[in-house]
């Protein structure tokens, strides 16, 4: 059987003239779901709190994905968190611990620019944690997520995916940049030399940890204005169900396709 990764198709791309209107379009449609989840259009229920987690390789493309996801939202009305390496406190407890003050309420939405993960990911790949305890992470990870989504969350997981050449040319723009060189760290090369472990790493997560409750959906992002949609209308689609689930009426959308 392939491997998750290998299953993605990297050449899915849009064209500019295409990308614009359906990018409009999935963007006020996701501002609509949003005003009716968090009560303020409609009959005033709240919907499911929504949290939207990005993992993927550097320079995958996580910050225009995120700009474009949450540009059409007041900014009242979202939380987006950056999380790096846990802190000498935040080492001190369990690795969920530092994630649940920024977890969405009822009608609340939350992005994770990285996430809880990290512990499946880097922690195990850079020798982190011992083999033991990234294992036995995936079921803590797993059943953290079904009791939050048993509790009215919908949780989209989205991985962003580029080829090793693509991200190379990515890597190598930014160096030759100088407004954004910043952006390309020595840990950013160290992680692409070892590509080939955070692969297995990667498709072992995947795999582990893809559920009912919290399925991964796996973004091709070798086309930024390609992944940019698709996230949009995956988080849009995911959303949706998670109204249907948790008995909110969800808006008409007037016939207008937001599949990805």
């Amino acid at each position: 059987m392939a491997s998750p990764l290998n299953q993605v198709d990297l050449s899915c791309q849009i064209s500019r003239s295409e990308e614009e209107p359906r990018l409009a379009q999935a963007q006020r449609r996701l501002l609509h779901l949003r005003l009716v989840s968090a009560g303020l259009l409609g009959d005033g229920q709240l919907g499911p709190g929504l949290l939207v987690l990005f993992e993927g390789w550097d320079a995958a493309g996580k910050g225009g994905a995120i700009r474009r996801l949450v540009a059409p939202l007041d900014p009242r009305h979202v939380t987006v968190a950056s999380f790096a390496a846990p802190t000498e406190r935040e080492i001190r407890h369990h690795f969920l611990w530092r994630f649940f003050p920024l977890l969405p309420g009822l009608g609340g939405m939350t992005v994770f620019d990285r996430s809880w993960y990290g512990r499946v990911l880097v922690e195990r790949v850079e020798g982190l944690i011992d083999q033991k305890t990234w294992r036995r992470s995936y079921d803590e990870i797993t059943t953290t997520e079904t009791a939050l989504v048993s509790e009215g969350m919908v949780i989209v997981k989205c991985f962003l995916h580029i080829s090793e050449e693509e991200q190379l040319k990515r890597f190598e723009a930014r160096q030759n940049d100088p407004l954004k060189k910043w952006k390309l760290t020595d840990e950013d090369w160290r992680n692409r030399a070892k590509r080939t472990e955070y692969e297995k790493a990667i498709n072992e997560m995947i795999e582990k940890t893809s559920s009912p409750a919290a399925p991964w959906d796996l973004i091709p992002a070798n086309s930024k204005r390609y992944a940019r949609l698709a996230v949009l209308e995956t988080v849009i689609t995911r959303l949706e169900e998670g109204m249907n689930a948790c008995g909110i009426e969800v808006p008409p959308s007037k016939g207008d396709d937001y599949s990805a």
